[in-house]
């Protein structure tokens, strides 16, 4: 390939590539090389996603990936090939590329909508030694690092940009109350962007680890479900006068969560229904309440180029705890096993698994202390 950032003398890399459900699987595959307009990247960091664990679950996602796939799409890296045409980037360039681009042609983006677009571009393939970036997403949402700004809180901003733009959709504003339901690694990325944007963040939570953890990411008050009888009672009396949120973010991917939301709300509220459940799915709304009550349902699905440069401008400001997001670390060969150990949740009273950072050995590390450790040992 004519590029000295290459491993020397071969054609092949390491990947993770899945096979089917929860079919996931450490191979041998061909190098990837730039075409015109394209980009390619050793990956200098990944994250697991809730998204990909449910792909890998599957087997399959409806828009993103089928089998016989590279798989993953949060990470940042080094540009070690530049294609014809390119002149945004260079090799050295450290980046975070976006995994979807749109092709403001259609429809959808013309109306502003460029995360329905009837041609939305994915790619995946985070989790592997390099990575091949298409044209539409070089041009339209990669972004430049700067030299302080290490990989792995970069390739935060893929999931930020999705919760970004359900603030953005929800018209979140300094000083609105809004109720998170969940307190998984989007349901923390709400309370905290939510929380950074000046609102009054109120999260309903499972586990008894999670109540210290949304506190520290912004939330003012918590309630565990196992604590009261009558969470959208509870939840309610928290906010002002009792009347309900301004906002509720569901964040959970479940009926109950749906219906206790709807019933959250104040009189005018907005409820953002982000949690989305698996195909078929069915919730019962009191039609009643939502009629009189006047309230929008709403639903908020991916990202577009506007609100991944918002996140990425928050991951940058220092504002933002990106390393507490980090909570784990493994090396590539290590990513079925993680998979493995993400499908069965962690008992209470353990630490919070809220993103692990996969890091290839192949690559310079910019690691947390305990990737550095583990590389060393």
């Amino acid at each position: 390939m004519g590029n000295q950032l290459y491993p020397n003398g071969t054609s092949t890399m390491t990947a993770a590539v899945l096979r089917g459900k929860e079919d996931l699987r450490i191979e041998q595959v061909s190098l990837p090389s730039a075409g015109p307009g394209e980009l390619v990247l050793r990956v200098g960091a990944a994250l697991t996603c809730g998204t990909d664990l449910k792909v890998y679950r599957r087997g399959y996602h409806a828009k993103m990936l089928t089998l016989d796939r590279l798989f993953g799409h949060e990470l940042a890296g080094t540009v070690v090939e530049a294609g014809e045409g390119v002149t945004r980037f260079k090799v050295g360039d450290r980046v975070v590329p976006l995994n979807s681009a749109p092709c403001d042609e259609c429809f959808f983006c013309k109306a502003g909508q460029q995360n329905l677009c009837d041609d939305l571009l994915f790619n995946n393939g985070a989790y592997a030694e390099f990575i091949r970036v298409p044209a539409r997403i070089v041009e339209k949402n990669t972004l430049p690092l700067p030299d302080s700004m290490p990989f792995q809180h970069a390739a935060l901003t893929e999931p930020l940009a999705c919760v970004m733009r359900g603030l953005e959709e929800s018209n979140a504003a300094a000083g609105k109350t809004a109720i998170v339901l969940g307190a998984g690694p989007i349901g923390l990325l709400f309370i905290h962007a939510a929380s950074l944007q000046g609102l009054n963040v109120i999260a309903v939570v499972k586990r008894k680890d999670q109540v210290a953890t949304a506190k520290h990411f912004g939330a003012a008050q918590v309630i565990r479900l196992a604590d009261v009888e009558d969470p959208i009672v509870a939840a309610r009396v928290l906010t002002p006068e009792g009347r309900g949120a301004d906002i509720v973010f569901e964040a959970v991917a479940t009926p109950e969560a749906w219906q206790w939301a709807v019933q959250m709300a104040r009189k005018g509220g907005l409820v953002n229904l982000f949690g989305g459940p698996p195909a078929g799915t069915t919730v019962a709304f009191d039609t009643n309440l939502i009629h009189y009550s006047d309230l929008t349902l709403k639903a908020s699905f991916h990202h577009t180029p506007s609100t991944a440069r918002s996140a990425f401008d928050l991951l940058r400001s220092g504002r933002f705890f990106c390393d507490d997001f980090l909570t784990g670390s493994a090396p590539l060969e290590d990513v079925p096993e993680v998979f493995r150990r993400m499908l069965t949740r962690p008992s209470e009273g353990t630490a919070p698994d809220i993103k692990t950072a996969i890091y290839p050995k192949s690559t310079r590390i910019e690691a947390l202390p305990q990737v550095a450790a583990m590389e060393a040992g």
